[in-house]
């Protein structure tokens, strides 16, 4: 089997890679994650301009790409950079509506694609512990629209968007796949409000409060109580951008150990010199290629219409990632010695992101248990 990318995808790769490297170092990004902005408004237009954007979404969407591997080779190179800037978002909210969205709604993809509209999805709940059909959050029929009243927790660049991506129940009981619905909803709406806070591995998220929110028909994103399937497709697509990341992240918290165990000496010789060591980082490099290799089915796997196989190489997927970005983490840090916590230190921020990724969508213990799940339908 051939697993090189197509001279496109190594073209995005190298400039976007190239453009992150001279705009993004490591200092420059620790400002823009700690800013009250939570992400920059410059590098955001730079990154779309770039055609970043547009390589997560198919032809037919107004992209030129789409495909599991688009989105492998984009969130990759954010991973390299640990990048804040909403893409993810962008990327679910952008897919839910290319999947199920009127003429009308599909408007806006253009410019999300075009960087002048942040998307984010305001699904998770405080009590929902990554399982994705339980929505407490309801939707209740007034006239020819909705009233929509609930929280939703931890939505990353709520405070930035522009337009919410809103799960809601209009039937069923709260752990139902049945009667869920979704609902595209502008952040200043009336009865929309935020409490914005930083997060622990950069960038802002929010706490959500729906109270009373009147919307139109037209915020209905395809069939009333049918949401939870274009939802699955849409996070599918994001599980595969944050496997993606953490692969970046592992490659450069790799590269940094192995120069530091070259460069470190101790009794004279690089400790690196020392046969310990070695095993420990020779384990390290074959559990990195196994999380590539778990990249790359998943990536194959994105676009398969058997459910049960394609959710279930996405599960394996995030399982490896959650155990392997935590060993890495943790291993590289060790390596490095007292130092590989320093605030400083590039590393010490690459083990949060890996961390932090293991518990965005389901964290391993999660998805092994949906992995077995699922091969017992």
């Amino acid at each position: 089997m051939n697993f090189e990318h197509t001279e496109d995808r190594r073209m995005l790769a190298d400039s976007l890679g190239r453009f992150l490297r001279e705009q993004y170092a490591f200092e420059a990004r620790n400002k823009i994650a700690q800013s009250a902005e939570g992400y920059s408004p410059e590098r955001w237009k730079q990154i779309a301009e770039l055609g970043t954007l547009g390589a997560l979404f198919s032809e037919a969407d107004g992209g030129y790409g789409g495909s599991g591997f688009d989105i492998a080779v984009v969130f990759e190179q954010l991973g390299r950079a640990l990048s804040v800037e909403p893409v993810l978002g962008a990327l679910i909210v952008g897919r839910a509506i290319a999947s199920a969205g009127s003429p009308a709604q599909r408007e806006r993809l253009g410019d999300i694609i075009e960087g002048g509209c942040i998307a984010a999805l305001a699904h998770g709940e405080p009590d929902s512990f990554y399982e994705l059909a339980r929505v407490s959050t309801r939707a209740q029929k007034k006239g020819d629209g909705w009233v929509l009243d609930g929280a939703k927790a931890i939505v990353a660049q709520a405070e930035a968007a522009d337009l919410l991506l809103v799960s809601a129940r209009t039937a069923g009981d709260v752990t139902d796949e049945a009667g869920i619905a979704l609902f595209l909803v502008p952040t200043k709406t009336a009865g929309v409000s935020l409490r914005g806070y930083p997060v622990i591995d950069g960038g802002r998220a929010a706490e959500v409060t729906l109270q009373g929110v009147t919307l139109g028909a037209d915020a209905l994103l395809g069939a009333e109580g049918e949401g939870f399937a274009v939802l699955e497709r849409a996070i599918d697509a994001g599980l595969v951008a944050l496997v993606a990341e953490a692969v970046g992240a592992m490659d450069v918290a790799k590269e940094a150990t192995l120069e530091y165990l070259r460069t470190r000496k101790q009794f004279g010789v690089p400790i690196g010199s020392f046969q310990a060591l070695q095993h420990r980082m020779a384990d390290m490099l074959l559990e990195v290629e196994q999380a590539r290799s778990a990249l790359i089915n998943a990536a194959a796997a994105l676009d398969d219409e058997d459910r049960i196989r394609r959710e279930r190489a996405l599960s394996a997927a995030k399982y490896t990632i959650g155990r392997i970005g935590t060993l890495v983490a943790e291993e590289s840090i060790q390596l490095h010695g007292g130092i590989g916590m320093t605030w400083e230190l590039p590393l010490s921020h690459y083990a949060k992101r890996l961390v932090m990724i293991d518990h965005q969508f389901g964290d391993d213990d999660h998805h092994l248990a949906r992995y077995i799940a699922l091969g017992r339908v």
